[in-house]
């Protein structure tokens, strides 16, 4: 996302813009198709269709499609109204959002102030076990965290209705991209009556959302349908009348159903597929770059790697050049930090692994190993955990091959579904685990902060107060370079300990077919909405 401009102390920020609100804008002269039916890949089965509950991109791109938040994103990733025709804070501290007055849940009801209290709320209450509330403390709302530490009640958090249309959001401290992370899907509102009316609130027919489109049916691993929502605010401009989520958590699967005219866009391919796709079907095949890093995480609390030598070596001896230029090659760099380069406001430093050829790190990793105690007389055995996808399956076998041939390390490969895997990495049964982050907003912090002690996102379990100190003090930073002085600080932390093994950036790599238009495929954190899409004439 963009940064809204800050002004200086005491001067006031308002963005009025309701007039950009972002729908599906056809070209005068476009010849529509007759049939506006649109099928999208997701790679595996949402695991939960409850903003407060959602973990993973399966969920995410269809809850964008059901519920919608104070803010959008328009295709490069600029806030644009969603519920709120605008937004103000005279110190970056206390913000106040304007429901438009049109705001409608699908059973015709007002969306009021009131029911973003009652979600917030409910996000961060401990009943409510949300793997996302850890974002509400990020975003700095005041009692956030000690609410989620048990230590404060939910009707406490910092977020007020001063009326039916006026939403005010108190925080601890001043963070000039607050409304930023207000597009966020954990924010989005939820009915109270709808989630209180018993376990199966989310099941079609009985799902009451605020978004361009409601869910009609769903059979697990099959499909889930949604159609236009007619009491959405601005469903008068949504083209596209029913959109059909396909899970399909092979990309081989997903790519042959695509070539076969199955699937109008896909969320990967194999990569192995690259080069022939861009000759068999050249402008379908999309590779921009994207606000994600895949990574390794490292059990820090069990099993050998918990030994921080262990896992530098093994994060040393990852070929970041061979996987990102060869094994994967659509156009991925090697992740040397966690931070990945297109991320807003954040300028790398120099690492020293950057500059070793991969023979120097090598050698380094074979005497951490060793003296870890480990060698071939006592060779390191490890599992590595995945969910099921050809990618990560090829990417895995690639590591593993490393670590058996540099560090005599003998690797079990597992595979886990979405669920289950999920399952494993909550409950850290595991001694590494892929994994990958999909900035929330545009800034470094919506990755670093994933390493700090309390956050719910903190795969590894990685525990060290001298990183949680410098990510506390650049949250307090007002100055650009004393902020991005601290984020490398950190980076240096991460690069030391080791609590993961950064990969990869991301590229967003997937097929969409030429007579579908509207997807953003230039938003960095890839936030796309069924809505402003529409399909001509073919």
């Amino acid at each position: 996302m963009k940064y809204p401009v800050t002004l200086t102390c005491g001067a006031l920020w308002l963005a009025s813009v309701s007039s950009l609100a972002w729908a599906a804008d056809v070209p005068p002269g476009t010849v529509l198709a007759e049939k506006q039916v649109l099928v999208r890949h997701i790679k595996d089965e949402p695991a939960t269709l409850d903003p407060a509950k959602a973990v993973g991109l399966p969920e995410i791109q269809v809850i964008r499609d059901l519920f919608e938040g104070l803010v959008n994103q328009d295709a490069k990733g600029n806030l644009i109204p969603g519920v709120a025709t605008r937004w103000q804070s005279n110190d970056n501290r206390v913000w106040t959002f304007t429901l438009r007055d049109n705001a409608r849940w699908s059973d015709g009801t007002p969306v009021t102030a009131e029911d973003f209290v009652y979600s917030w709320r409910r996000l961060v209450d401990p009943k409510t076990t949300s793997p996302f509330a850890w974002f509400a403390a990020l975003a700095g709302i005041t009692n956030a965290q000690n609410i989620i530490d048990g230590k404060a009640a939910p009707d406490s958090l910092g977020v007020t209705a001063v009326d039916a249309r006026t939403l005010r959001v108190q925080l601890d401290k001043p963070l000039p991209w607050f409304s930023n992370l207000t597009a966020s899907f954990a924010f989005y509102p939820v009915q109270k009556a709808n989630v209180e009316s018993g376990d199966n609130w989310t099941r079609p027919g009985s799902l009451i959302g605020n978004g361009a489109y409601v869910l009609k049916d769903r059979v697990v691993n099959e499909k889930l349908v949604v159609v236009p929502n007619t009491h959405y605010w601005d469903n008068g401009k949504t083209v596209i009348q029913q959109v059909t989520f396909t899970p399909i958590n092979q990309e081989s699967a997903a790519t042959k159903r695509y070539l076969a005219g199955d699937i109008d866009i896909t969320e990967s391919f194999p990569k192995n597929l690259y080069q022939k796709l861009l000759k068999d079907i050249p402008g379908q095949v999309y590779t921009p770059p994207q606000l994600g890093t895949y990574y390794y995480a490292f059990n820090t609390r069990k099993g050998p790697t918990a030994d921080e030598r262990v896992r530098l070596a093994l994060s040393m001896t990852i070929d970041r050049r061979l996987m990102a230029e060869k094994i994967l090659g659509t156009g991925e760099k090697p992740a040397w930090r966690f931070t990945p380069d297109v991320t807003a406001g954040f300028t790398p430093q120099p690492v020293q692994i950057e500059s070793m050829s991969q023979a120097e790190l090598n050698a380094q990793a074979k005497a951490l190993l060793q003296a870890a105690g480990y060698g071939p007389s006592r060779p390191l055995k490890l599992t590595l955990l995945y969910n099921t996808s050809e990618n990560h399956q090829k990417i895995a076998i690639a590591v593993a091959s490393m670590w058996k041939k540099n560090l005599g390390v003998d690797v079990k490969l597992q595979n886990q579904e979405w669920k289950t895997y999920i399952d494993s990495r909550n409950t850290g049964n595991f001694d590494v685990i892929r994994a990958s982050w999909v900035g929330d907003y545009n800034e470094p912090s919506t990755f670093l902060s994933l390493l700090t002690s309390t956050h719910s996102g903190n795969i590894s379990r990685f525990n060290d107060p001298a990183y949680d100190k410098i990510l506390a003090q650049a949250a307090l930073e007002t100055s650009e370079k004393a902020r991005n002085d601290d984020y490398n600080a950190a980076e240096k932390i991460i690069m030391s300990k080791a609590p993961i093994a950064p990969i990869y950036q991301y590229t967003n790599g997937r097929l969409i077919k030429p007579w579908l238009k509207g997807y953003p495929i230039t938003n960095p954190e890839d936030v796309a909405y069924s809505r402003t899409m529409y399909i001509v004439k073919h």
